[in-house]
């Protein structure tokens, strides 16, 4: 399979190493398309030949194009390269909020599949979330799906609508934990640990919280009454957050999330 890469930013860079790393694809196979002059020597110092600037012929030979820039930057770029597609080619995009209608407008092919991954894809611990069009084949699906996995996990829906809710919970979600472990920062700083011993602390907390989570078959409320204890610590903190409505806040924010999504989606 030749693959063809739009965009050397971070996703871009991820899936290319991704991809070569877990021999998904061989180099040779893999080109990329960059106009900024400052990002192109990077992949050259990976050892893939095939670095473009700029759309041409070789972009017809692709069996897979995946659009991996900012969605403001798309019309331009939709512009330039249909004219050198095929009507029969796989599109994978990751631009948010630029509907897979839209790009059947813009591109002579039908086959898109549209995707949402997250950050934490650069360690290759990502979560994303994926819907096509009904003219994507199952096979054509789950060649793609395996792509994906090489970043994390994916999860496929047939309701592109619901990729708005993956924008807001995984897509926009690191923050949110990152939110949630600098109040803890700060706190453990005023209780008079350096900022190195509260980064510590704050950071195995999270990391070992969520792999016990994941490693086990119980749920978070379940852990919750397993870490408190009756008249304890956590307990405390527990009522605090509750009589201060921090779940009611956190679910309000979600939901700002979301709109925003459906907002620039339209």
């Amino acid at each position: 399979m030749k693959i063809l890469i739009v965009g050397g930013g971070n996703m871009g860079r991820t899936y290319a190493e991704s991809f070569v790393s877990n021999h998904s694809v061989a180099r040779k196979d893999l080109f990329i398309l960059e106009k900024a002059e400052d990002k192109r020597p990077y992949f050259l110092s990976l050892g893939f030949k095939c670095v473009e600037s700029s759309p041409g012929p070789f972009i017809s030979e692709m069996n897979l194009v995946i659009f991996a820039v900012k969605p403001q930057d798309s019309q331009d770029l939709f512009e330039k390269i249909s004219h050198f597609m095929k009507d029969d080619q796989l599109v994978l995009s990751i631009m948010a909020g630029v509907r897979i209608e839209t790009l059947k407008e813009a591109l002579p092919t039908t086959k898109i599949i549209r995707a949402m991954p997250n950050l934490p894809a650069q360690v290759g611990m990502g979560m994303t979330g994926f819907s096509a069009d009904v003219s994507v084949s199952r096979t054509e699906l789950f060649s793609v799906q395996n792509l994906l996995n090489t970043t994390g996990k994916s999860l496929y829906f047939d309701d592109e609508s619901l990729l708005d809710g993956i924008a807001a919970i995984s897509g926009s979600g690191p923050a949110y934990v990152y939110y949630f472990m600098q109040a803890m920062i700060d706190s453990a700083i005023q209780m008079g640990f350096s900022t190195t011993e509260a980064e510590t602390l704050v950071e195995q907390t999270f990391l070992g919280a969520t792999h016990l989570l994941c490693n086990n078959n119980f749920t978070c409320r379940e852990w919750i009454g397993k870490v408190s204890s009756k008249g304890g610590t956590t307990e405390a903190a527990i009522h605090s957050f509750e009589s201060g409505h921090v779940s009611d806040q956190i679910q309000t924010g979600l939901q700002a999330a979301l709109d925003r999504s459906i907002e620039l989606g339209n």
